[in-house]
Order: C-alpha cells, then structure tokens, then sequence
C-alpha cells in the first residue's frame, strides 16, 4: 500500500441531479484542501441549472447505516450538514454527533439549507425547530445567509437587516461560531462581506464581489472549505479566512452548465494567491478605506536588523553597532506612577534624538501618544491594544500621520492587520519563544514564508531567534525585517557585525525557501489535527 492517508471529512446533505451544490459541490471543496471526503445522502434531489422539481429525504434508517458504516472505518475529523430534508434526519445526526464525540473531539459546520435559491423551500416548521433544539447546541459553526439565519430564529427576514445581532442570537443559542454570508447582498460598495463571530475574532471578512452569474453551489463550498480547515486543526476565525479564499477563488472558477447559473468550481491554489488575502474589520463598521487587495510582493524597503531594546543607553549601543531599525519597548507596570513616566518621557526624547542622529527608523512600543509628543515617527502596536482603542482612537492614530508596525500570529490577524495600512506586519512567534508568554504556537520558516508571499507589505520576523543561522534561515524566507533581542548579547559592537552578515547571506541565497501549499495552524484547537508540530519544545 503507497500514499498517505488523507484526513476524513463526512458531508451529510443532499444530492444535486445538476452537478452544482450538495454533495457535488462538498467534494471539490475538500480535494481543494487535499482531504477524503465521505458523501453521506440525506436527500434526494431533482434538479438542473433552472429548477428543484422535487426533493425525497431518505429515510432515517437508511441515514443510519450510512453512518455506522463509516463510523466503523473511516471516522471523521469533522461533519458538514447541508440539506437534510427532516426533523427524522436532524435527530440521526445528531446522535451520531454525540457517539462520535464520545471517541475523540469532533467539529461540526451546519450549512442550514433551508431553501433553493430558485425558491424552492426545503425546511418545515418541525425541521427548523429540530435544527434549534437537536443541532445548534452541538454545532462548532453555523454558515447561514441572511435569510436562513432569520429562520432559524424565527424573524421576519425583513427586520433581519442587523447580522451582528443575528449572530448573536445563533450564538445565544448554543453554537460555538457563526459566520452569516452576505454573497447576496450588494451594498458594499463592490465588497463581499461575511459576518463572522467566534471566540478568537469577530468582524466583517471582506474580498472584491466576483462578477460572475455562475455562483451555484456557493454556500456549500464555503461550509465545506472551513469544514476542511476545522479538520486540518485551524480555529475557526483562521477556518473561515480559508473558507473566504477558497470560495472566491471556485466563484472566479464558475461556469456554464445549462441554461441557468452554473456552478462554482473549487480547486488547489486559493491559499498561495495574494489577491484572495480578505480583509477583516476591527469592529462592526465595515470600514475599509484604507485596505486593498493584496499584491504579489511588496517592494519596500529592506527593515534588515531589527534590534528590540528596553533602554535609551541599549538603544544607543545596537546604533552604534551599525542597526538601523530600533524598536523601543519598556513595559509598563502594573501600577505606573508619575516617576515612571516621567522616566518614560526620558527615554522615548532620548530614543527619538538617537534613532534621528544615525538616520535610523525607531519604533516605539505601545506609548504611540507620548511618542508622537516626543517627535518619534512610527510605532509598533499589538492587536489587543489595537482593538482597545475603539474606533475613534484608530482614527486618531491613523491621523497622527505615525507610521505603524502590527504584530500578527495568526491568519485572521493578518487579514486584520492589514486594514490598517501598516508600515509592516510582524510574524510570530517563527521559533519557540521564552520572551513573553502566548497561546500561539512557532509559526516556522513556512508559515514565515507564506506571510512574505501573502501579506502584501514588508513583513518582519520575530520570536526566538537565538542565532546567525536563524537570521539567515528567516531572511531566506522573504522577511523584510528580522528581530533581535536576546541575540544582542551584552555587547551588540561584538554581535552585529555577525547578525548582519547572516542576513546578507540569506538575501543573496537564491534558493529561497518555498512557498507552503497551506499554512499551518498556529493556535491550538481542540477539534481536527490536534497537537504541536514536531520541534515545538520550547527552548
């Protein structure tokens, strides 16, 4: 026997006589992520490109043995539901969810399929209320559209206008994730935009409306796509980035097939294409103003060293040592006082009148008002802090005039950095890291890699780097910048000379490290591909 096994998927849902949605559409979706999927048949439908002429649930018992045959070989890492035509098929699924679930941990992404979008309606009121009652305490994520998600809570789909408040209430009422698709909608200025809350991230995921007429089977290869990503081991804030890219790409893929819409069309190769990068908002305003598709590459300039000190006098000797991008970070207390800031104010003039007398670009953590007080240019801040601001103080700090450094650990971070027109995004943790402590888990030399091909702007290393090699390794992998902290040593005049030659070396190297097919997760799940890649022992 050759080959490695693929991890298993189930999508229980319906036929689609066309070719289109259902289960057709289910399994492009997960060959696009590289999986095995398992169609189990709920329903059966009639159909072409223009009309559902008719739709058979199957019956339950049959349902059943579906399962329990797979159950016994090829058990899932997750489930997609997408039409299952009863109440009677609402409860197998649901105890099935539960047996497996008692075996090892299990996602489950409810496509609620309610309705054709050529009108015909697939749900009764004993169905929706099976799907409140039996799936939705026990669903990781839900994919409504607008429509569908005011069924299911009962509403009149025209006081249903608010989808933050609509996912809060699906939320309320006990999935994990929700993201409301908003394909159907045009009012965004040329924008598609999903809302997505879950318990890493919520806002709007956006990417350019593709025109195209060919859109069957969208709202499948969307469920399916994250469905995918759960499976591989991703959150799902980073499950439903990979969902966005995947179905974007299948829309530009659509095609004819009959006289009404044709189908959407998901392949390989949504993860390495910059343009389907989506951007993410901060807030419920779906303020996108300052972001653009990404690029291919971004021509910046080079940041080089990247030197991170907690002094004006460390500062001072990493810029006579030769670094010119500086980065001052001193942590506040727990219960600042006067005299520390005081002492604060001291080292940011010192800072900004070193940094200016080398011509080199500093960067100060966190205290972006002080700083611009104090005449610093630019500024690194973390998306906590982002996010503590609040709209007014992000516009605030946008008109500042500050150049601004994001960190960013994961995918939706990144999707959500770049809203902001940053000077640069950092990646990290790229090794195993002991300077502070996180959640995130070592990005490596390939998901650092993917961030350079991907992100659109000048991307900076950070996280563990202990030595020259690894300076080499990250400027290899296409970083614009790489961090130094520890590796300064106590005299960096001794250090950096060193430093600098690995990156040359590493810019100079033409066998650039190669481009991953997909990231990796970087953030523990408790559902897909549990556990730490190899070599994630801290240092």
């Amino acid at each position: 026997m050759t080959g490695v096994a693929r991890p298993v998927i189930w999508s229980i849902a319906g036929t689609d006589s066309g070719g289109g949605a259902g289960l057709s559409a289910d399994q492009r979706a997960a060959e696009a992520f590289g999986l095995h999927l398992c169609p189990v048949v709920a329903a059966v439908t009639a159909q072409n490109s223009v009309a559902v002429t008719r739709v058979q649930p199957v019956a339950p018992e049959l349902l059943d043995a579906q399962l329990a045959a797979l159950a016994e070989d090829l058990p899932p890492l997750a489930i997609k539901t997408g039409l299952l035509g009863g109440p009677e098929q609402v409860a197998v699924v649901a105890r099935w969810v539960d047996r497996l679930r008692a075996r090892s941990p299990l996602a489950l992404v409810v496509d609620p399929v309610l309705g054709a979008s050529t009108g015909a309606d697939f749900a009764s009121a004993e169905t929706l209320a099976a799907y409140r009652a039996e799936l939705l305490p026990r669903t990781t994520l839900i994919t409504p559209n607008r429509a569908e998600a005011a069924r299911l809570l009962g509403l009149p789909a025209a006081e249903a206008r608010d989808l933050p408040a609509l996912a809060r209430e699906l939320l309320r009422a006990g999935t994990e994730a929700v993201c409301i698709t908003g394909g159907d909608s045009t009012d965004h200025d040329g924008l598609a935009l999903d809302w997505m809350a879950s318990a890493e991230a919520a806002g709007w995921l956006a990417l350019p409306r593709v025109p195209t007429e060919h859109s069957h089977g969208t709202g499948c290869t969307f469920a399916s796509s994250a469905a995918a990503a759960l499976a591989l081991g991703f959150v799902p804030a980073d499950a439903l980035v990979l969902a966005k890219m995947a179905t974007t790409l299948a829309l530009r893929r659509g095609y004819a097939a009959g006289q009404g819409r044709g189908p959407v069309a998901a392949a390989t190769g949504f993860a390495s294409d910059p343009a389907l990068l989506p951007g993410l908002s901060w807030d419920e305003a779906p303020d996108f103003s300052r972001w653009q598709p990404s690029a291919a590459e971004s021509a910046a300039p080079d940041l080089g060293l990247y030197a991170i000190v907690d002094s004006a006098a460390r500062l001072a000797q990493a810029l006579q040592a030769g670094v010119r991008t500086v980065q001052l970070r001193i942590k506040t207390p727990i219960q600042p006082d006067a005299a520390w800031r005081a002492l604060l104010s001291e080292e940011i003039r010192a800072s900004v009148a070193a940094a200016q007398a080398h011509g080199a670009r500093l960067f100060v953590n966190d205290h972006w008002r002080l700083a611009r007080e104090l005449g610093a240019a630019a500024v690194h801040l973390g998306q906590e802090d982002l996010q503590a601001l609040g709209p007014a103080g992000r516009e605030e700090l946008r008109a500042s005039g500050l150049q601004l450094g994001i960190s960013s650990h994961s995918l939706w971070e990144l999707a959500r950095a770049r809203t902001l027109a940053p000077s640069y995004v950092a990646c990290g943790p790229v090794w195993p890291t002991l300077t502070k402590a996180m959640p995130w888990r070592a990005q490596g030399l390939d998901n650092l890699a993917w961030w350079c091909a991907m992100a659109g702007v000048p991307v900076v290393a950070i996280g563990g780097i202990l030595s020259a090699e690894q300076m080499t390794l990250a400027a290899r992998s296409g970083a614009s910048g790489v961090c130094a902290v520890r590796v300064l040593g106590d005299d960096p005049s001794a250090t950096v000379p060193t430093l600098q030659q690995a990156l040359a070396a590493g810019r100079a190297d033409a066998q650039t490290l190669p481009l991953p097919a997909l990231p990796h997760p970087s953030l523990a799940s408790k559902y897909g591909m549990v556990g730490c890649r190899p070599g994630d022992q801290l240092e």
